[in-house]
């Protein structure tokens, strides 16, 4: 496993509650749309085990062409070690990056595709877009629904609707409004639904897209091939 120690080069204020980290881009780093990498804080790997509080499974907000790797995350006032330490960290100081993935690459099979996230799971969604204003061949059209109860709604200049790029945005502030909008949404029987959110989050979602004949190999989510299974099992029937 190669870690990558790198700096900070920019933060920057989302929300009052989030933030990007924006970290020069180490020589050798690759990483495509949809990417998640771990990042963790000096001092996680001295001992014999990794300390895992100083370690955190994140999504990167951008696309290699934009130079940096952008990492969004909310802190709130209340929480973990990991975060309390992010929030007091500056430009110039070093974090490390490693194992690298992508689980929810843009699947370009000529169909619509659906993006459903809560809160900052929106950042996982942000390089699809992009790749998708610059190549948008092999997808019909991109609709993205995001609920985020805060109304802090993040990356208003990648989410607002462009009918003109066959992409179109909605956001909700409550669960009735977007399992509305969900249902509607799944009508389309040959969509892909890309899903990001807690677990609780992509249970839901997932109930509702296969109560409708939603087929578990149109349903993406970010987890592992391994992890996959627990939510949508092989053999799952439709739901009636």
């Amino acid at each position: 496993m190669k870690i990558y120690w790198t700096k900070i080069n920019r933060i920057i204020d989302e929300t009052p509650e989030v933030k990007t980290y924006m970290l020069d881009r180490p020589e050798g780093f690759e990483w495509e749309e949809g990417s998640h990498t771990h990042m963790a804080f000096e001092g996680f790997n001295a001992g014999e085990k990794p300390n895992r509080s100083l370690i955190r499974h994140m999504s990167i907000s951008t696309l290699p062409h934009e130079g940096a790797i952008g990492i969004t995350t909310r802190i709130r006032e209340q929480c973990s070690e990991f975060k309390a330490i992010l929030r007091e960290m500056k430009v110039g100081d070093e974090v490390a990056i490693f194992k690298t993935h992508s689980n929810v690459p843009l699947k370009r099979e000529d169909k619509n595709v659906y993006l459903l996230s809560s809160g900052v799971g929106l950042a996982t969604f942000r390089p699809l877009v992009l790749d998708f204003f610059e190549r948008a061949d092999g997808v019909n059209q991109i609709h993205s629904l995001n609920i985020d109860s805060s109304k802090k709604f993040l990356f208003p200049d990648v989410f607002g609707a462009a009918p003109e790029q066959k992409f179109t945005s909605r956001f909700v502030v409550n669960r009735n409004e977007y399992y509305e909008e969900l249902k509607n949404l799944a009508a389309d029987g040959e969509g892909l639904f890309y899903v990001v959110g807690s677990d609780e989050f992509l249970r839901q979602n997932i109930d509702v897209l296969r109560r409708v004949g939603v087929r578990p190999e149109q349903i993406m989510l970010d987890k592992r091939e391994g992890q996959l299974a627990e939510f949508l099992p092989v053999d799952a029937t439709v739901m009636r």
